[in-house]
């Protein structure tokens, strides 16, 4: 019986969208499944050897529960939904949640996105970047990106992608 496949598109390239795409890829793979992962757009960003500077972008995204994890107990626990306009104006807020982004992933025990990434190459999940836009943001496959991917069109995503028995777009 042939692998279960699951190709997933990453297109976005903040530290928030690293995860689903690195969590669900490498649980396939534990599972069995055949993994692709084409990374278009700003997804490349997922593929760069330093993935350490990734910044969360809490702009339109009102979902985002910002706690803060300092002074006493009261103050952490207040969910500091800040509105768009205030995030938009506030020098220096995208470094603010991304520092506190980080504090709560360390705090919680949670992998980084390197070992995350690591994980998923050890399982065989395959990443493909996306030439077009490689040559499109003037990528240097050579200086910027991880060893161990392919460079490849949709086309050529789609022919694993169109068998696959889950397709996910992130």
């Amino acid at each position: 019986m042939a692998a279960k496949k699951l190709a997933i598109i990453a297109t976005k390239g903040t530290l928030d969208w690293a995860y689903p795409p690195f969590i669900l890829a490498s649980t396939a793979a534990a599972l069995g499944y055949d993994v692709e992962v084409f990374c278009t757009f700003y997804g490349l960003q997922l593929l760069k050897k330093d993935v350490s500077d990734l910044q969360i972008s809490p702009l339109g995204n009102p979902g985002m529960p910002m706690k803060m994890p300092m002074g006493p107990q009261w103050f952490r626990d207040i969910n500091w939904n800040i509105p768009n306009i205030i995030q938009a104006n506030v020098p220096g807020y995208e470094a603010v949640a991304t520092t506190l982004m980080k504090k709560t992933i360390a705090n919680n025990g949670v992998a980084t996105i390197s070992e995350l990434r690591e994980l998923c190459q050890e399982a065989e999940v395959k990443f493909l970047a996306c030439q077009m836009t490689v040559e499109l943001f003037g990528f240097d496959s050579d200086k910027d990106f991880i060893d161990d991917i392919d460079y490849v069109g949709a086309a050529s995503f789609f022919e694993f992608a169109g068998e696959s028995d889950i397709c996910l777009y992130i």
